[in-house]
């Protein structure tokens, strides 16, 4: 019988531990966020079904145990908090925006007698841009050590492609009495805030099927865009991701997905906070808070420009 008991306890610690670990690869290659840190931070290892109870209380540690097991690894100095989270966010929101406010004054301004050839800065600005975030994305999304200089060169990368993009959109579709760009960003941290505000006040829980979901989707629509823009150098392109009726599928789509990845961020962001993890990971998570309001921002664009055209 005790052998049962044994066995019953073991087999709900794993459970608990795998309930624990993220899908999200923002945060699945960090440790302290995949269920492999305890409460204090440290790692902890399977054994028998169950997992080790790590180094517990760091105010008990001594100069060590002969014979003991295992290796030692420091508590966090300082730990990730709320505040910490939103300066690292508001830093990297910060150098998006400052980035692409200075992309869009230094490309030359799009007039009715512009043509192609002066367009030549911005649509460069737009596809190096475009290209290094994806490239510092990769990076940053399966970096087991997060950079907050990384991030901070994905920040820059990501405000120049934004820049050149919103004002190309704003030169195409806007209009003194309706600037989309600016409708797009309001729009944006309104669905930020709305977010937020649902996930506390209604206590929204992830489970393991939703965050299966939220990424198979990610990576399906990533694939879809890297597709698109290989028939467009053939000029195949389907208007997929354009401002068209097929566009306007997969931006609507593009748009839910990022409020879904708000709320895996906020999720993982609380479980962070909660393992007590070292505050650098701060950074990670500010990464994938910009990862999706970007997300958000460019689907909604899209969305406004579409209702804009005559």
């Amino acid at each position: 019988m005790k052998t049962g008991a044994r066995h019953s306890d073991a087999t709900s610690a794993s459970k608990e531990e795998t309930s624990m670990q993220s899908n999200n690869p923002v945060f699945r290659r960090s440790e302290a966020f995949n269920g492999q840190a305890n409460a204090y931070g440290n790692q902890s290892y399977a054994g028998n079904g169950a997992p080790y109870a790590g180094y517990g209380d760091p105010a008990t540690w001594g100069t060590g145990t002969p014979g003991g097991t295992g290796t030692y690894i420091p508590t966090p100095t300082k730990r990730m908090t709320i505040d910490s989270v939103v300066q690292a966010s508001a830093i990297s929101f910060a150098v998006v925006l400052v980035t692409a406010i200075a992309t869009w004054v230094l490309t030359p301004e799009i007039t009715t007698t512009t043509t192609n050839s002066d367009l030549s800065s911005l649509f460069a600005a737009m596809t190096i841009g475009s290209l290094a975030a994806f490239g510092l994305s990769m990076v940053n999304s399966f970096k087991r050590v997060v950079s907050p200089a990384l991030v901070l060169a994905f920040c820059v990368a990501e405000g120049v492609a934004l820049g050149a993009l919103s004002k190309f959109f704003d030169a195409s579709f806007g209009s003194p009495d309706n600037h989309i760009v600016i409708n797009a960003v309001m729009g944006t941290f309104a669905a930020f805030a709305g977010t937020l505000a649902a996930y506390k006040f209604f206590n929204i829980k992830v489970g393991a099927k939703f965050r299966t979901f939220v990424i198979a989707a990610m990576f399906g629509m990533v694939g879809l865009s890297v597709l698109e823009l290989v028939l467009g150098l053939f000029g195949s392109g389907t208007g997929l991701f354009g401002v068209t009726g097929l566009g306007m599928l997969t931006a609507f789509a593009g748009l839910a997905l990022g409020v879904f990845m708000l709320i895996l961020d906020f999720d993982q962001i609380e479980r962070g906070i909660a393992a007590g993890v070292d505050e650098r990971e701060s950074w990670r998570a500010a990464f994938g808070l910009t990862v999706a309001l970007v997300w958000i921002y460019t689907n909604l664009l899209r969305i406004l420009a579409f209702f804009q055209q005559d």
